[in-house]
């Protein structure tokens, strides 16, 4: 069973309805693993938002660990703050002894503190080898490159910011309908809204595949290095297929034009 340790700032709405995803995925089997911490930068009475993530989190009985990064910011005394924050943070977690930890919503840059020591994994709004950013700024990319392709991806975190190793992805194309119209209008802000949309209907099955995979060992991180079963390295399972398919069936036309 894998051990999943969850960072989330709980920021939004967003963060709750992840959780509450991958929660029910745990608890129907979908995924071999539980929960066994959920991790924020915030503490108790900070942001109304978190305070009702809290909540949520509590509903579940899963252990709540807080540690705001605000003093951190003040008064570390070392030059980089985030390193002395992720080693309070550490002394915090390592009690539970986490598989995997997932960054979902997680509004912080870790540290080499926390990504060198446990597998930690994060979503990146971009195809593998894609733009790096925000997803913004890897939409507008997108398209001023005119790409064939978007997509998002699963990788391990690392020191070099959405470069990390990839774990999976789903790709889907831009060039086809519905974007082909804006294509030939040059309408950038239309093919802004459309790139998004699709994406944004992947995101949630693509980490909940991820960690499913994960857990039933079709795909492994070992060594910082990702491998498919039968151990040999892989540039990231193409969860493609499999996350079209649950669009396809969950969404209906006005979620996504």
């Amino acid at each position: 069973m894998l051990n999943i340790g969850w960072f989330s700032t709980g920021r939004d709405e967003a963060a709750k309805q992840l959780l509450q995803a991958v929660q029910k995925a745990c608890r129907n089997g979908e995924i071999h693993g539980r929960i066994s911490f959920v991790f924020s930068n915030r503490e108790p009475g900070e942001a109304t938002q978190t305070d009702r993530f809290f909540d949520l989190v509590r509903s579940y009985n899963i252990p709540l660990v807080c540690l705001s990064h605000k003093p951190f910011k003040i008064t570390a005394e070392e030059r980089d703050w985030r390193t002395a924050y992720d080693r309070e943070v550490d002394k915090k977690i390592a009690p539970f002894s986490p598989d995997l930890c997932v960054l979902a919503g997680y509004m912080l840059i870790v540290s080499e503190v926390l990504c060198q020591k446990y597998d930690m994994v994060n979503l990146h709004p971009a195809p593998p080898g894609g733009p790096a950013g925000s997803w913004q700024e890897v939409i507008r990319n997108l398209i001023k490159t005119k790409s064939d392709t978007a997509g998002a991806m699963m990788h391990l975190v690392t020191p070099e910011l959405d470069r990390g190793p990839v774990v999976s992805y789903c790709v889907f194309p831009i060039k086809g309908e519905p974007f082909a119209e804006y294509w030939r209008k040059g309408d950038k802000d239309m093919l802004f809204q459309l790139i998004r949309r699709h994406e944004l209907v992947r995101e949630f099955p693509l980490i909940i595949m991820t960690l499913q995979a994960l857990s039933r060992g079709d795909v492994m991180v070992k060594n910082k290095k990702v491998i498919d079963a039968r151990g040999n390295p892989i540039g990231g399972y193409d969860l493609s297929s499999k996350v079209d398919a649950v669009v396809k069936e969950s969404c209906n036309e006005a979620d996504l034009f």
